[in-house]
């Protein structure tokens, strides 16, 4: 066929066209350019982000006339046969139809063999984790020491489920997902060459379904193009990829968050009518919340929403006025009902459901708010109820209310006693510790649930003794809370009190290097080559590892 595709049309031929993937390009010119090539390179990364495309200029960089140059010619004989394909020095193979031993081992009987008329004889092998193990344990001993006119080139969307030993003899390059933007731009460049009239919008429509995969963008770009007759706006866009309007999720997120449940069902009416997939359209409003919640989160995370610059000044101007915690609630109730809604064989009504739940929970209260506000209703109580009869009042402290459980077990100051308060009657040492934990329990129940981890041997003279069981986290937590606590002794007992705080901590960073120690264990054992050929020998599976 004469027409070629965008993908392959407009594939980069030079380090300097790839798409965002500067770090990796930057170290493979640096490399050439010093000498510094390795024998086995392998690149990983999602797809369509460039990883055949990078290992084919590599190979013409290699083998170029006038190189191996950071720059490949394209006009000489080697870099012309790469290009199109038919390269005699340049074999490109799919791992997933030549994953046999078998195959391996004549690949490995060709190495000797000089290169036709070529620098290198490269080997570019795609998806290489689709190997066999005993494919991989046939190339362990030549991808190590292969011949010094022999280049290997792996690529793989897995690199997990590549042997251990495999990875160690390669030199990896990871490649990342593209940005919104940059796919957009390289769009908006290779329509202005085709001389194709398209908005911007529908530019970022088609690069949020590619989901940061060029090849994608540029598919569903010839898809796009193949059906519009005349300029193309995001309405047609969304028309023809069954992808929902940007204008459509930010009307229903108005409507959840202004609380108007008749205009959200009429929402989702509407787009059922149109005939969007309710699924893909729920996925899509998901999606549109985690951003609104990165967004309301402040501008450290706003940073991590890859949508145009006017979808971000949208999505700041429809939160501004809405609470933290009510969007992540929302957020946490979509993404939970998720699942039921990929599986109902009614997507509209179980959608409709969701919403109607939602509208009938109330929004949250952040979690400062509430203690803030029990400590307020605690205050306001001890201060509206009057004071037991016999106790004497000294401040806000000294107030107490009838109804306190503790009011039953103080006994009354005897005549002649100096006056220490309401709370300064004497206490036994073995009590104080429970006495401690009650008072706080009821001034301060945040700071009871860090107590309830600590133990004390006791009291001795002025000092009371407090073993911290737990973390460091804890420890701190109740070092905040040192005076508060020793005040609170002191009413209890009538004296002054210094408590002294022990920890014993959990060492968490040796239980850590334990955890790491016993998988690199298991991933020794699991890549080691008898236990490879045994499986492969009797076609079996590792059900566990145990570490002695």
């Amino acid at each position: 066929m004469s027409y070629l595709v965008f993908a392959r049309k407009y594939r980069p031929q030079t380090f300097d066209q790839v798409v965002q993937q500067d770090h990796v390009t930057r170290t493979l010119m640096n490399a050439i350019s010093a000498g510094r090539v390795s024998h086995a390179i392998l690149f990983t990364g999602p797809r369509g982000t460039g990883k055949t495309t990078v290992a084919r200029i590599l190979a013409k960089a290699m083998n170029c006339a006038q190189g191996p140059a950071p720059t490949p010619c394209n006009n000489c004989r080697s870099c012309m046969e790469i290009t199109s394909g038919h390269a005699a020095d340049v074999f490109e193979i799919d791992g997933a139809s030549n994953n046999s031993v078998d195959q391996v081992r004549e690949l490995r009987e060709n190495l000797k063999y000089m290169p036709a008329h070529s620098r290198y004889k490269i080997y570019i092998i795609d998806e290489v984790h689709m190997l066999s193990l005993a494919a991989f344990n046939a190339l362990l001993k030549t991808l190590e020491e292969p011949p010094a006119h022999v280049l290997f080139i792996f690529a793989t969307t897995e690199p997990q489920k590549i042997p251990v030993t495999i990875l160690s003899r390669c030199q990896r390059h990871d490649l990342r997902r593209m940005d919104l933007a940059a796919i957009v731009a390289q769009m908006g460049h290779i329509c202005a060459q085709e001389g194709v009239s398209i908005d911007e919008g529908s530019l970022a429509l088609i690069a949020r379904e590619a989901g940061g995969s060029m090849r994608d963008a540029l598919s569903l770009l010839d898809h796009v193009l193949a059906c519009a007759e005349g300029p193309v706006n995001d309405t047609l866009v969304a028309e023809l990829l069954g992808a929902a309007e940007q204008r459509h999720l930010f009307e229903l997120s108005a409507a959840l968050l202004g609380r108007d449940i008749g205009k959200v069902l009429e929402k989702i009416d509407g787009i059922w009518r149109q005939g969007l997939e309710m699924k893909r359209f729920y996925a899509d409003l998901v999606a549109h919340f985690h951003h609104l919640v990165m967004v309301g989160l402040g501008e450290r995370t706003g940073r991590l929403v890859d949508l145009p610059g006017h979808a971000i000044h949208q999505m700041q101007a429809q939160v501004r006025d809405v609470p933290e915690s009510f969007l992540i609630q929302v957020l946490d109730q979509l993404f939970a009902a998720e699942a039921a809604i990929k599986l109902s064989s009614q997507p509209k009504l179980a959608m409709e459901m969701v919403f109607l739940k939602l509208f009938q929970t109330p929004p949250l209260l952040p979690i400062d708010h509430l203690i803030e506000r029990l400590d307020q209703l605690r205050s306001t109580a001890a201060v509206c109820a009057p004071p037991d009869v016999g106790e004497r009042q000294s401040g806000l402290d000294s107030v107490r209310t009838s109804s306190d459980p503790m009011d039953v077990a103080l006994p009354k100051p005897q005549a002649g006693e100096p006056p220490h308060g309401p709370e300064a009657s004497p206490l036994q040492a073995e009590s104080l510790w429970g006495r401690l934990l009650q008072r706080v329990g009821q001034e301060k129940p945040s700071l009871m649930g860090f107590l309830q981890k600590c133990q004390s041997p006791g009291i001795r003279g002025e000092q009371l003794s407090i073993e911290v069981r737990g973390n460091e986290f804890t420890f701190n937590s109740i070092q905040k809370h040192l005076r508060y606590l020793e005040e609170v002794c002191g009413r209890l007992v009538g004296r002054a009190i210094t408590i002294n705080l022990t920890g014993h901590l959990e060492d968490a960073g040796e239980k850590q290097k334990e955890k790491q120690k016993a998988e690199q264990l298991k991933q020794k054992a699991l890549s080691h080559p008898r236990v490879m050929e045994t499986i492969e020998l009797f076609n079996g599976k590792i059900i566990d590892v145990k570490i002695p």
